[in-house]
């Protein structure tokens, strides 16, 4: 599989001509995985790194994002978005952090976070404050899409995404945000096998036993936001994927996981136009 990844990405590199691979670094395992693989495919000196942190960014993110870069030996260059989204109004939608220590800011949002469900963030369903808080953290993702190709363009290269199949298929992703990117070498694969994955290519340890988190919200990890662990999604996408037998699954878990596939599909929409 790890060949595989390779021949694509360097194969879709020659096919459009571009210079080189541009990637969005987190500090997480995906963005880590598919660095790996373009170093490989490309050469650590045809891919670049881009950290983006923000206000709401998790204190570690930026050391951890440049532990990533440094294990790949690639170049990278931090640019921090707050200032842009304070200057759009962004941060006046939620109260300010200033001088509030990062626990009680993460216990606050997991309270305000437990009176919705991941259900209403697919549809766009809730009441006022909770749709604040939807353009709240999509808009970073927008951002760093947007300068993702601002830097890419300048040189060339393309910008490579992140998204895995778990993300997909689970509507786990920003529409025009962490979706908008030139080639996805890793949406095959379920987080589980980007875990595996990982480990082959000696990932960090570090960046291996963190839990996944679109560090967009305090306190906030993948996990939490869909109420369900990433082993078990993953087994029963899988079954069903495969059609097999559910029965000695949870039912409730069940129901879970096809409720959020139905959800999904309102972020799957993209443009409604009359034809």
């Amino acid at each position: 599989m790890i060949k595989k990844i390779e021949s694509f990405i360097e194969e879709k590199i020659k096919e459009y001509e571009y210079n080189g691979a541009m990637i969005g670094i987190s500090g997480g395992i995906d963005s880590a995985v598919v660095g790996k693989l373009c170093v490989e495919a490309l050469g650590k000196e045809n891919v670049k790194g881009l950290i983006l942190p923000e206000r709401d960014s998790s204190p570690e993110t930026i050391e951890d994002a440049k532990l990533v870069c440094d294990f790949l030996g690639i170049d990278y260059k931090i640019v921090k978005i707050s200032p842009i989204l304070r200057k759009i109004g962004v941060y006046n939608l939620e109260p300010p952090t200033f001088f509030i220590p990062r626990k009680i800011q993460e216990n606050y949002v997991k309270k305000e976070f437990e009176k919705r469900n991941y259900i209403n963030d697919l549809k766009n369903q809730g009441d006022k404050d909770f749709l604040k808080g939807l353009a709240y953290y999509r808009i970073k993702h927008r951002i760093r899409m947007v300068l993702l190709y601002f830097y890419a363009e300048q040189i060339n290269y393309a910008v490579v995404g992140t998204t895995n199949k778990t993300e997909l298929k689970t509507g786990f992703y920003v529409k025009y945000g962490d979706d908008s990117v030139d080639i996805e070498p890793i949406m095959h694969l379920y987080k589980t096998q980007v875990f595996e994955l990982a480990k082959e290519l000696k990932i960090p340890e570090k960046i291996i036993n963190k839990s996944p988190s679109p560090d967009l919200i305090p306190g906030i990890t993948d996990e939490y936001a869909m109420g369900i662990s990433y082993n078990d999604l993953d087994r029963i996408l899988i079954k069903i994927e495969n059609n097999e037998d559910l029965s000695n699954e949870d039912k409730n878990m069940v129901e879970k996981v096809k409720e959020i596939l139905k959800a999904a599909k309102y972020r799957e929409i993209k443009n409604i136009y009359m034809e």
